[in-house]
């Protein structure tokens, strides 16, 4: 593949320069307060994300560095500028996909990428040449006559984000990037993300799954209700917020709190959800095993491995699609 990021290879690894810097940022609309004084650090090449359900403040954030909506409070540093004051310049080096794809449907796939490209004054030559890498890169090129409409969800997205890429950004900014797409399509966009992060884009992500999150992300920050909850690498948070293996156990209907007393002790914790029962330990076969000789019979187990989710279940007693 091209190196569509047009940068060489010496920024390609994670660097100590820091391209977004925020203190205390903070969004409210009216008496409701969306971002709630964050603290937020990334560093070139990095692929950073925010995790949390819908509502937590998110797209807030991202709309606060994408230069589209004032800051409240607080301090926001992009490229070391101040977006109060140099937005345009901000925006020339970023690219954004939105959380919602804003194509021109009636135009094919190539004549969006050519006025989009145009809006950053580039030549007609250079539009087209980024147009043809670019379409090579999303997987498009025998469809680059195609009007857009008809296009299948995921075809849209690789658009979007081949379109976000025209001005050669040194951040890329994905409001929940493969959000109502099916998990094919989902494994084809991240490989596409993995292939950016190698040529040296630097990624900022909003997502709530977890695996996304897992699979795209070296650092993250959990949000809820605004806030700031926990910080660091998947790998990291599931260690420090969780155990290695969680043991599911699923009964009739409303039955699991019947089960709980017989389960206690078992692993480090419990958590009691709607459909079932989770149970933390290291070890979730001996967990099992433990279970059924106290006379715990579930519908149905499951042993598997710590997750993001575990980690918010855990630090907000709620789940990720609450």
């Amino acid at each position: 593949m091209p190196d569509v990021s047009g940068r060489s290879a010496s920024v390609r690894d994670v660097t100590d320069e820091v391209l977004l810097s925020a203190r205390g940022l903070t969004k409210t609309f009216g008496d409701f307060t969306a971002v709630d004084g964050i603290d937020v650090e990334v560093r070139r090449g990095e692929a950073f994300g925010f995790l949390g359900p819908n509502g937590a403040g998110k797209s807030s954030t991202m709309r606060m560095v994408g230069c589209v909506s004032p800051v409240t409070g607080g301090e926001l540093r992009i490229l070391g500028m101040d977006p109060a004051h140099d937005g345009p310049a901000i925006r020339a080096r970023l690219g954004v996909c939105p959380q919602k794809d804003i194509l021109d449907e009636e135009l094919s796939v190539e004549e969006n990428l050519w006025v989009y490209g145009r809006f950053f004054g580039l030549s007609r030559a250079e539009v087209r040449r980024r147009a043809d890498e670019l379409l090579d890169f999303a997987q498009l090129t025998d469809r680059r006559h195609d009007r857009v409409e008809p296009l299948s969800g995921g075809m849209k997205r690789r658009l979007t984000i081949a379109r976000s890429l025209m001005n050669d950004p040194e951040v890329l900014l994905l409001d929940e990037p493969t959000t109502g797409l099916d998990p094919q399509a989902r494994h084809v966009l991240w490989d596409r993300l993995f292939r950016l992060k190698r040529d040296g884009v630097t990624l900022i992500v909003t997502t709530h799954y977890m695996d996304e999150a897992e699979q795209l992300c070296d650092r993250l920050v959990v949000m809820d209700h605004g806030r700031i909850v926990a910080e660091g690498s998947p790998r990291a948070l599931i260690e420090a917020y969780s155990t290695r293996e969680v043991v599911e156990l699923r009964f009739a209907v409303d039955e699991q709190e019947q089960h709980l007393p017989a389960v206690d002790g078992v692993g480090e914790r419990v958590e009691v959800l709607p459909d079932r029962l989770l149970v933390y330990t290291a070890d979730g076969d001996g967990a099992l095993a433990e279970l059924g000789r106290r006379g715990v019979h579930p519908l149905s187990s499951l042993v598997r491995r710590s997750t993001l989710e575990d980690v918010f279940l855990h630090l907000t007693g709620r789940t990720l699609v609450d």
